[in-house]
């Protein structure tokens, strides 16, 4: 018969296991699957917390009160007080989020879901500002993934999905379903939500015709994040480890680049052809592709 000693040190290393766990899959898990995590620790800390999260990580109304809490501008995205709010956003994250690593790289999506959320949040400061009225404080990742869901669609329009009970829809027809609700919204009295999340999908339209471009708009935010977090790398690395990952990362860059190639090719062949129209070894080649 285990004393109560035993049960209490039982107990406490299944905790410890436990949240050991949680931290694996978290280090393990894609930058998709990392934003996934934090804004559901955090729609917990809320339902905690509640009084003291809504009055300094959600976006006021108010451009005055903004200005002494600036930093809601990029912290309001990751709060949620509804669990539907929450579990819509998140949902729709994780299928079109890791669709868009299919496409874009990490860093891109990086620039563009905060980004997105940025410009959408401004999108609801100015129209408050302007109107010169007050309305309920800003908070959910809406905006954010509507940026990277029109994004996606805006570079692969014609790739078709399959969905339970519906059968095939090509992407432009379900992120047009999703701006068209966030449209009809505007109806509403406080529609200062629907504005973010419409400047979500202008942000993602833009962001995703420019870097068909080349053209990455979002650098000046990279390279903002980097100044931040080179602090916690390590400074010194030895010279042959340095010359051994160069030659090592250009041989990755070159294979990466003849991978995009042949990406980008069969993506020009469904946006003129649409999906159907590709043979089995691109079928299969793009889905190879979506996996890694």
């Amino acid at each position: 018969m285990l004393g109560i000693g035993n049960k209490t040190n039982l107990n406490a290393g299944t905790k410890l296991s436990f949240i050991n766990d949680i931290k694996q899959a978290y280090y393990n898990a894609n930058i998709v699957e990392k934003i996934i995590y934090i804004n559901v620790f955090l729609f917990l800390i809320t339902y905690i917390f509640t009084g003291f999260v809504i009055e300094w990580f959600t976006l006021p109304s108010n451009f005055t009160e903004f200005l002494y809490k600036p930093w809601t501008l990029v912290t309001y995205a990751f709060i949620h007080q509804r669990l539907f709010h929450i579990l819509s956003n998140l949902l729709v994250l994780y299928y079109i989020g890791n669709l868009f690593l299919d496409f874009f790289n990490k860093k891109q999506f990086i620039n563009c879901y905060f980004l997105g959320g940025i410009f959408g949040g401004l999108v609801f400061l100015i129209n408050y500002y302007l109107s010169n009225k007050y309305g309920d404080p800003l908070g959910g990742a809406s905006a954010a993934v509507t940026a990277i869901f029109v994004a996606i669609a805006t570079k692969i329009p014609r790739y078709a999905l399959q969905l339970r009970f519906i059968g095939s829809v090509e992407l432009w027809v379900m992120a047009a379903i999703w701006v068209v609700l966030s449209i009809l919204q505007l109806a509403t009295i406080d529609n200062g939500a629907a504005l973010a999340h419409l400047g979500g999908a202008i942000f993602g339209f833009v962001y995703a015709k420019q870097l068909e471009k080349n053209n990455d708009i979002g650098k000046w935010f990279e390279a903002m994040l980097n100044y931040f977090t080179k602090f916690t790398k390590s400074s010194k690395r030895s010279n042959l480890k340095t010359v051994y990952k160069s030659t090592n990362r250009t041989q990755s860059t070159d294979i990466e680049k003849s991978k995009q190639r042949k990406i980008d090719d069969i993506l020009d062949k469904i946006s003129k052809s649409g999906y159907e129209s590709l043979t089995k070894e691109e079928k299969d080649f793009l889905f190879r592709a979506g996996k890694k």
